[in-house]
């Protein structure tokens, strides 16, 4: 039994929240492998196989449809069953051809959300942080663990860096590039990604000044006119004026 504590399981009971695993009825369950989202914003792709998306009705089973090579993420075949998938990711069922995207849903943190393939090929990343490398080049560090960087022909006047923290970058997954970026700020539908208002879609009224910068107050109004506040580290921007992504029904 002691195995099963080791590296490749964890108790069920101390796997987060929004994980649908049966706590009651099992003493363990798969544990994460270290990757590209936190163990808090993220779920194996086993659980993803059979509890998210159905495939399967045991872990035996998933593994298997997992190890065949019929799963992608952000079109990539992925057979680490522990492998943690997380927001905006895309997820792809090769046989069928079907795409489910990664979003924040009310109370349950995660959920998956059909999508058509004509948006498979791209994904929303948010901008953590940004460094200057050598040759005064800009690196974006991004949700999801990938660093895109930035050539500048400049350094002393870098006009290619219109990117700023917590703004969003719409990805290509066919080649790594940058299609589009939507800065952080009044006006710009958003998404929130963590706290009591997780899974609303709302618009950025105001943002407050004088705080510490992902701790600052954002007010944001939902599309029924309903305003709340949050803070700035939990809210996604999801495009310009309207969300470019599919978002769940309702939400608009």
């Amino acid at each position: 039994m002691a195995r099963k504590g080791g590296s490749r399981h964890a108790k069920s009971f101390e796997a987060p929240a929004f994980w649908p695993v049966l706590r009651k009825a099992y003493k363990w369950t798969v544990k994460t492998s270290p990757g590209p989202h936190p163990i808090n914003r993220s779920v194996p792709l086993l659980i993803v196989v059979r509890d998210f998306i159905g495939l399967a009705e045991t872990s035996g089973e998933a593994r298997k449809i997992i190890a065949e090579g019929n799963i992608r993420v952000d079109g990539r075949v992925r057979k680490d069953y522990k492998f943690p998938v997380g927001f905006m990711d895309v997820i792809e069922i090769v046989k069928t051809g079907e795409y489910f995207r990664v979003v924040p849903v009310p109370t349950k943190v995660l959920g998956l959300l059909p999508i058509p393939e004509e948006e498979a090929h791209f994904k929303l990343c948010r901008i953590e942080d940004k460094t200057t490398v050598k040759g005064g080049h800009i690196q974006l560090n991004l949700h999801d663990g990938r660093n895109v960087l930035i050539k500048v022909s400049d350094p002393r006047n870098p006009v290619e860096d219109i990117y700023d923290t917590l703004g969003t970058v719409k990805l290509s997954l066919l080649d790594g590039k940058i299609e589009e970026y939507y800065p952080m700020r009044e006006g710009s539908p958003a998404i929130i990604i963590g706290g009591k208002n997780v899974g609303r879609v709302a618009k950025i009224l105001k943002i407050s000044e004088g705080v510490r910068h992902y701790r600052k107050q954002v007010q944001l109004s939902d599309f029924k006119g309903n305003e709340f506040f949050t803070t700035l580290d939990k809210v996604f921007v999801l495009g310009s004026e309207k969300p470019v992504i599919k978002v769940p029904e309702g939400a608009l």
